[in-house]
């Protein structure tokens, strides 16, 4: 399937001043609204009204608001990006999918280790859509490291299992892909410039990683071959979320411009 243009990142060298690349900044950050109720959602878009265009829609919110928030969001202009890492049998998967797509959603996630059949029928389900949001299968959890990792019964160094998971995805005709900041470069040249590449674990310097264990700064995973960069708690936990999503852009604009 191909990427839609308008998901397509420019990566040629960039000659504007930081000013002229907000603009392009803002296409490219993407704020976590993970909040426990449509209405502290609602709260967290007006404050951040004329900063940000797109918006995540994760398992906390979906769970508490449903579909409703979602449909709230694009009515309003706003790029949504649905993160449910869908995760079952392939004809369930399909199905959740195509329902996905009917909300308006932009983006929207799978999980890789669902194996190649379920991959292979979530593209599918997409097939024959005017307008398709972009899918994207997610590798593995910023939160895990290597030692996460062998608790749940791999025994690859993270690198490696999102190698693995990125190579089974594409073929499965997916190219878009979920992965921390420290394996964007290697998937970058996996994927090529068409590979649309989604990436959390992002802190700008000096703030708290959280439960992230695989992070990088705004600057680095745009400059390792980020195509979108997912923001949540430096942003949405600042006194002002407006002024923090603020300087994430101006480092993001600086970033493409050099």
């Amino acid at each position: 399937m191909p990427i839609p243009e308008r998901l397509k990142p420019a990566f040629a060298p960039a000659r504007p001043t930081e000013p002229d690349r907000l603009p392009e900044a803002r296409k490219r950050l993407i704020v976590a609204l993970d909040v426990p109720s449509a209405a502290a959602a609602d709260d967290l878009v007006a404050r951040l009204q004329g900063t940000c265009q797109w918006f995540k829609v994760g398992l906390e919110l979906f769970a508490a608001a449903g579909p409703v928030v979602v449909e709230t969001l694009a009515a309003r202009g706003h790029s949504v990006f649905l993160d449910l890492k869908f995760h079952d049998i392939p004809n369930t998967v399909a199905g959740a999918v195509r329902s996905a797509s009917a909300l308006g959603v932009r983006m929207m996630t799978v999980h890789a280790a669902g194996g190649p059949a379920m991959l292979a029928a979530a593209r599918a389900a997409l097939d024959g859509l005017a307008d398709p949001p972009q899918l994207l299968a997610v590798t593995v959890l910023t939160s895990m490291d290597a030692a996460e990792l062998q608790f749940a019964g791999v025994d690859r160094a993270p690198a490696d299992q999102v190698a693995l998971l990125a190579t089974m995805g594409l073929a499965a005709g997916i190219r878009g892909f979920v992965c921390s900041p420290q394996e964007v470069a290697a998937l970058r040249a996996l994927t090529g410039p068409e590979g649309v590449l989604v990436v959390p674990g992002i802190r700008p310097e000096g703030a708290d990683a959280g439960d992230q264990k695989r992070l990088a700064t705004p600057a680095a995973a745009l400059q390792a071959g980020a195509s979108f960069l997912v923001v949540g708690r430096p942003i949405t936990q600042a006194p002002s979320p407006a002024s923090a999503a603020e300087a994430i852009l101006k480092e993001m604009a600086a970033a493409i411009a050099s």
